[in-house]
């Protein structure tokens, strides 16, 4: 399918403006493209990894645990080394964890990586998470290159390793290999290349509870562009549809047939967890009470809410802006509703929303009809409010990010 269809109706050139002269200057550059994205990425997120490293060490922790068993680690770790089958119970609060709300794609690449890499399983973890981190970057660029021409592509890789949470990108984590699949996806979707874009939804659905939004797009897409044709999209395209969904759906399917629930069984394993959709009601009380009592509750709380207003915020100029192609909206509309109707474990949220990088869109288009100058500044003030935030989130706040 041309790419026009999904960007509804404007030509690529015509998304650029400024960036896009960026883009043509770019590609005759000596370094290539999507290296020089990666590098930005690298020298950003290098430094928080600095920063976390040299808190670690001078509070007399290891850095190499704190970035690869802290709080999900510990889990992706466990089922990596002994299969499924953990149960924890709070009886004080109610609460019964089990290892089956965790996907499983994570822990088996763990398990191959550790294959190959010598030392302990956190540095096979490690190195699973930051090799998908790199790719997501690269992936993230060409989207973003796609749409608003290379130089906004990589503002918006930089502004993306900037974020608050960021951090999680050099954790032992699942964000970093949902972004991935998600930013080539949706890049694919954005070049007509259905089965690749169905695959790697696929492998998103097998990764975290989210990664349905990287199916939600594709079978979005798919059924828009069956629509504009009247039925007659080729058979790729119905393909992609229907085999999206499968990685998610299958997983949800196989724990619900071992609790004797095939259709609730997972969901109730989130229940345990604290987790279950309530629409946004216990977002809004912890926003309203972080907000009435600043005084009494962590720093991680305030700064959750504001991040989510300002998510809020981007989300309407992204949706008011009619040049973003329809796969993109979605993934990232599926993405919010999950995030903000969701309840428990609220100061997990602006991880949650962290590979919605297309929520920075309308900033990096911003940034890229800026000086240099303006918009070198702006990203390394960023970095710096992150190198600052990543430590006291994982070593001093108590909350689980």
């Amino acid at each position: 399918m041309a790419t026009e269809t999904l960007s509804n109706g404007a030509r690529p050139g015509r998304l650029a403006g400024r960036g896009g002269r960026a883009g043509r200057a770019g590609r005759g550059g000596r370094i290539p493209a999507p290296l020089l994205a990666l590098g930005v990425y690298a020298a950003v997120r290098g430094g928080g990894v600095v920063a976390v490293a040299v808190a670690a060490w001078w509070s007399g922790r290891s850095p190499l645990r704190v970035l690869g068993e802290s709080w999900d680690s510990v889990w992706y770790l466990r089922i990596a080394e002994h299969g499924y089958g953990r149960t924890q119970i709070y009886p004080g609060i109610g609460s019964v964890q089990s290892d089956s709300a965790f996907f499983p794609l994570y822990p088996v690449l763990i398990r191959c990586a550790s294959a190959v890499l010598p030392g302990p399983l956190t540095v096979a973890a490690l190195a699973v998470a930051w090799i998908a981190a790199g790719v997501a970057a690269v992936g993230v660029y060409r989207v973003g290159e796609h749409l608003l021409g290379a130089r906004a592509g990589l503002l918006l890789v930089a502004l993306w390793a900037a974020l608050p949470h960021a951090l999680m990108l050099t954790l032992a984590y699942t964000e970093p290999l949902l972004a991935a699949f998600a930013a080539w996806a949706l890049y694919a979707l954005l070049r007509g290349r259905w089965g690749w874009a169905a695959g790697l939804a696929v492998l998103a659905g097998l990764t975290r509870p989210t990664g349905i939004a990287v199916a939600a797009a594709v079978t979005a897409a798919a059924a828009y562009e069956i629509c504009r044709r009247r039925g007659r999209a080729p058979a790729a395209v119905w393909a992609a549809g229907l085999a999206a969904p499968a990685g998610w759906a299958s997983y949800v399917l196989l724990v619900g047939v071992r609790r004797g629930d095939p259709l609730g069984g997972y969901f109730a394993v989130q229940s345990g967890w604290g987790s279950r959709f309530d629409f946004g009601a216990g977002a809004l009380r912890s926003a309203r009470h972080a907000l009435g009592s600043p005084g009494s509750v962590e720093l991680a709380t305030i700064v959750t809410v504001v991040l989510l207003a300002a998510a809020l915020v981007l989300a309407g100029l992204l949706a008011a802006d009619r040049r973003i192609p329809l796969p993109l909206l979605v993934y990232t509309g599926v993405l919010l509703v999950m995030t903000y109707g969701g309840a428990g474990f609220f100061e997990s949220k602006p991880r949650f929303l962290l590979p919605a990088f297309p929520l920075l869109l309308p900033v990096a288009a911003l940034m890229a009809k800026a000086r240099p100058r303006t918009a070198v500044v702006v990203t390394g003030v960023l970095a710096g409010l992150s190198y600052a935030y990543g430590p006291y989130l994982l070593l001093a706040s108590g909350v689980a990010p």
